[in-house]
């Protein structure tokens, strides 16, 4: 761990100063249309100070902090991917020119963003479509472009959210590599300030621009209690003891028809997650016929065309559909990418209309699993 510093909560602003004079655009934490999400922040006033969010399975809500906390909040709808591979971007243009066309590709520089109060869970996922989109013999360039331009702020954790179980997946609530800078905050009944931990060469130069000063031992000492407390205090809890197997090994299971009676196919844990990305391509014209254009677009494995092959949907029944997701998720994931690709951030048991719970459902499977072994086994003696 490299030295950390303290920044005082009347000096964060500079950390704005300094990071627009490198021509950043800083993206954070902003209080939007009845939630917090990420967006463009021109200082810090525009951070939710004192507010905070309550959240369950199917519930999201904001409530006021008894303090000014500007990160006091667990996580919302947003996710950063939406920055790095946005829901819908053009790939090319095509013009007619008399009996033949050109094609323009897209060649617009990447923006420049620093994201701002990215949670270890966060980083986690990012380092997953790192390995979705940077790895293997076909890279999404401009994946690649806006992710090298990227400069990474994370905030640790000091509280858990209701749906949170980032200590299950180990990916939090500390974030331990991954980012430039990481900031935990502290409010004392006097005092409002941050640790600063720098990860990167890019966070020191940063660090080297504001007023800062060398942490005490007391005061490193206090934000690691308080990020314990979070581990301490998550929400749910998943058993990832064999899940891999667990999961491809029932596919018949009774319980997918459980939870297939509830989910509406909506795709809503698939648009909050972190780390899915499935994606479509459309393909449009002028009425002319003299310009065309290709864009990518978000798609999710629960809508009927992205399964579509010659013939009919692969996946026409909600059942399969969501079989396949929460067993992607879990346990294929691991076979494409030697990894979970679940980062236990909790969004899509809050975002889902209905409540339904992974954690829920792998303990399920395994609970009724294990009962129908040893059944077995004693019909067996």
């Amino acid at each position: 761990m490299s030295e950390q510093v303290v920044l005082e909560r009347n000096d964060l602003n500079g950390l704005f100063t300094v990071l627009q004079g490198q021509g950043y655009t800083v993206i954070g934490p902003t209080l939007q249309d009845g939630a917090i999400v990420y967006d463009e922040l021109t200082s810090d006033k525009d951070l939710p100070e004192g507010w905070t969010d309550e959240q369950d399975g199917g519930i999201y809500r904001l409530k006021k902090r008894s303090d000014k906390a500007l990160f006091g909040y667990v996580v919302g709808p947003y996710t950063w991917k939406r920055f790095l591979d946005p829901p819908e971007k053009r790939l090319w243009q095509a013009k007619r020119e008399g009996n033949d066309f050109r094609i323009i590709p897209e060649n617009e520089p990447p923006p420049k963003y620093a994201f701002l109060g990215v949670r270890s869970c966060e980083i986690h996922a990012l380092a997953i479509q790192d390995r979705v989109f940077l790895e293997g013999d076909y890279r999404n360039t401009s994946y690649e472009k806006r992710r090298e331009a990227a400069l990474i702020i994370g905030v640790q954790c000091v509280q858990a959210g209701g749906t949170c179980f980032c200590v299950s997946v180990n990916t939090g609530p500390r974030a331990e590599s991954g980012f430039d800078l990481a900031l935990t905050e502290i409010l004392e009944e006097d005092r409002h300030y941050f640790v600063v931990e720098t990860g990167t060469d890019q966070g020191a130069k940063i660090i080297d621009g504001l007023k800062v000063q060398p942490a005490k031992e007391t005061e490193v000492a206090e934000a690691d209690n308080r990020i314990s407390h979070a581990a301490k205090n998550m929400g749910r809890k998943l058993n990832t003891e064999g899940v891999r197997d667990l999961l491809v090994q029932n596919h018949d299971h009774a319980r997918w028809d459980e939870v297939a009676n509830r989910c509406l196919s909506c795709a809503n844990c698939t648009m909050v997650c972190p780390t899915c990305f499935c994606s479509t391509v459309e393909d449009v014209t002028d009425i002319t016929g003299e310009h065309a254009e290709r864009w990518q677009k978000q798609d999710s494995c629960f809508t009927m065309d992205f399964s579509y092959l010659h013939g009919g949907s692969v996946r026409a029944s909600t059942r399969s559909q969501y079989r396949q997701w929460l067993t992607h998720k879990l346990a294929t994931w691991i076979d494409q990418f030697d990894e979970s690709g679940c980062t236990g951030c909790g969004r899509c048991i809050t975002w889902c209309p209905v409540a339904i719970d992974l954690t829920e459902e792998v303990e399920a499977i395994r609970k009724s699993s294990s009962l129908e072994s040893v059944v077995q086994s004693d019909k067996e003696r």
